[in-house]
Formats: C-alpha cells, sequence, structure tokens
C-alpha cells in the first residue's frame, strides 16, 4: 500500500519499507541530483537517477518518525546548489536555514502546538561579566500578567532565542502553565554570544553564569524554589559544566543530544577549537574529580545521533554519582523539532519533580 504524508501531498512517496523522492526535470537542464540527510543513509545510495521525467531515488525507509533533507543540484557546468524540495511544502526551521521535512506515517506532532496558551511577555536584560569582558544577553519570558514581585520557578535555556523561535520553548511553557500541567514560571532565554567558546566547558563562562546572569536575573524578579537548566548540544555540556563548578546554582537539568565528547568516541570530533578542554571535563566528571551535587537530570538524544553513546555514558555516569536520572532515546537526529518533540512529557516531568506541581 502507498501512503503519502498528509502534511506534505506533493511530497515523497512512502510505502510499508521504502520512500522514493522525486525532482522534475523534463527538460533534463542538470547533471545530477544527490540528497543531502542526516539520518545515516550510506553515501553510495544517495545519488538519483534520470528518467523521462526527471530525477527519482527510491531507498529503504528510514528508522526515524520524522527525515529532514535537502537537495544537492548539479549543473553541467560544475555549479552546485543546495535547495529544499520544490514538490514537498513542509519544511522544518533550523539554525543554518530551512529543510525539506518527510514526516512518516508513526510520527504525531506535540499536541501542545495546538493548545490554548496563557499570554506571555518578555523583558530585555543585557548582563555585563568581567569574566568573559562581554555581557550575556538574556530575554526574560514570563506570563503577561506576571509582577516581577512575584514568586514564580525560573527555566534558564542555553541558545534561549533559538529553542524559542525553533523549539517553540516559550509557546510550550504557555501551553503547560494554561493547562496546569505545570506552575505558573518564567523563562530565562539566555543568547549564545561566543558560543563555541563560552559554551565548551569554560570556567569563565560557567562563572559568569553563575555569578553575574542568575544573580542579575533574581535581582530584578523574585525566584521560588531551584532553578532547572535546559541545553542542547554545546549548550546542555555547558549547563552540566557549570553545575559541577557551582553546587546549587541549578536544582535540576535538561540536557538534550549533549556534546560530552570523549576521546574514544568523538575522535571525528578533533577539529573543533575546544576539543580538549571539553573531553577534560567529561573525563573528570567520569572520574568524579569534580565535587558532585545530585540533582534530577533528563538526558534525550537521537538514536541516529553520532553523540548517542556518549550520551548513554553521560546518563550512567551521573546516576552512578547519586544523580535522579531519566534518558530517552528518540526516532530522530541532532536537531531543534527533535528536541521540541522530548519537551512533553519528559521535561514536564522533570520541572513537576524539581518544582512540584
Amino acid at each position: 500500500m502507498t501512503i503519502r504524508t498528509s502534511t506534505a501531498p506533493g511530497g515523497p512517496v512512502v510505502t510499508a519499507d521504502r520512500v522514493t523522492f522525486r525532482y522534475a526535470d523534463p527538460e533534463q537542464r542538470l547533471a545530477g541530483v544527490r540528497l543531502s540527510q542526516e539520518v545515516r543513509i550510506p553515501g553510495d545510495r544517495l545519488e538519483f537517477s534520470r528518467d523521462a521525467a526527471g530525477w527519482t531515488l527510491t531507498l529503504p525507509r528510514p528508522r526515524v518518525w520524522r527525515m529532514e533533507y535537502r537537495l544537492q543540484l548539479r549543473h553541467p557546468d560544475g555549479g552546485r546548489e543546495e535547495i529544499c524540495d520544490p514538490a514537498n511544502p513542509l519544511r522544518a526551521p533550523g539554525a543554518f536555514g530551512d529543510k525539506s521535512v518527510l514526516e512518516l506515517p508513526d510520527y504525531r506532532r506535540p499536541s501542545w502546538l495546538v493548545q490554548p496558551t496563557v499570554p506571555g511577555a518578555e523583558t530585555e536584560i543585557s548582563v555585563p561579566s568581567r569574566y568573559l569582558r562581554a555581557e550575556v544577553q538574556v530575554r526574560l519570558w514570563a506570563p503577561a500578567d506576571a509582577g516581577p514581585t512575584e514568586r514564580l520557578p525560573l527555566l534558564v535555556a542555553h541558545d534561549g532565542p533559538e529553542y524559542a523561535a525553533l523549539s517553540g520553548l516559550t509557546t510550550y511553557s504557555a501551553a503547560m502553565i494554561r493547562s496546569e500541567r505545570l506552575p505558573r514560571h518564567r523563562v530565562a532565554l539566555l543568547a549564545p554570544g561566543d558560543r563555541d567558546e563560552w559554551y565548551s566547558a569554560s570556567v569563565s563562562y560557567a562563572r559568569a553564569l553563575a555569578l553575574a546572569v542568575v544573580p542579575t536575573i533574581r535581582r530584578r524578579v523574585v525566584v521560588e524554589g531551584p532553578v532547572v537548566g535546559v541545553g542542547a548540544s554545546l549548550g546542555g555540556l555547558a549547563m552540566l559544566h557549570a553545575q559541577r563548578r557551582h553546587p546549587g546554582l541549578f536544582g535540576g537539568l535538561f540536557l538534550q543530544s549533549g556534546s560530552f565528547f570523549d576521546r574514544k568516541l568523538s575522535a571525528h570530533e578533533r577539529g573543533f577549537a575546544r576539543y580538549g578542554r571539553i573531553t577534560r571535563f567529561v573525563a573528570d566528571t567520569r572520574r568524579g574529580t569534580l565535587a558532585a551535587e545530585p540533582v534530577p537530570a533528563t538526558l534525550t538524544c537521537g538514536e541516529l545521533e553520532e553523540n548517542l553513546d556518549n550520551n548513554r555514558d553521560m546518563a550512567t555516569t551521573l546516576h552512578d554519582q547519586g544523580y535522579r536520572v531519566g534518558f530517552v532515546e528518540l526516532p530522530d537526529v541532532h536537531n531543534y523539532v527533535a528536541w521540541r518533540d522530548a519537551f512533553h512529557p519528559h521535561l514536564t516531568a522533570l520541572l513537576a519533580e524539581v518544582w512540584g506541581r
């Protein structure tokens, strides 16, 4: 039986075990078409074949709920370009631009995306730090009717503006508050600044976060209960690093696809400028060199991510050191929509545990 995704009626054709991509080129203007993807399809299977109407590629159905992709076009003069699939209207936003999306039949979008929400309001805060010799930009989100003296829990998110724009983090909070699954709370959206430097197990950034950013927020609004830190990729690594360096800073951690580089498992990351600093921190964490203050922590990772084993190992390490750890593997990869899809019920359960209902 042939199944077309209802959200992309003109896109790839999906059957029980295969998916077919097509690119129209009736005038045969192209020299080739190749699929660009991150779901570990072998490179020798990505070239389209020419037919009378254009180009076609048929593959075994990938082991994911959804697949983000682009098409690489080769022109006769040697020129190349990468585009979204013009036959597929479904798009996913990303830090490096939109991608086309194939949603497979098992995939279900989070229900909170279409649920009622409470109105929200944001306040811009600029926090100077002598440790960074720079300012950390913060957008503080809260229910629109929340005054600064209302005692509310606080969620702090690395890559915060991106989390809000690409994963809908504040929409999630607004929906959870409206449905009373979570208490009223605020979300501090931290801009990444010099991301590769700040988020790569930087002692200076951890100090800035603990001694300048969070204290500044606490002076602006009344914070109730433990602060919970959220981060993905390098942002997740940086949250754990700050929590290990500054006991009492965070009372809970939600770490997604953390960049917990290990010299044995992450040799492919050696070209990253701060690879050595990250691997030293990860090794110290596993040895227990840094004093641990166990807190509830949830780690999520895509089943096809290159750093899945790193995340599994870190979850085991934290559990063995007394953290109350939840570890979630999702049939997706390293992207903002995959991180969004893990918010409920996994972030919801963590926040309910740390803050109470």
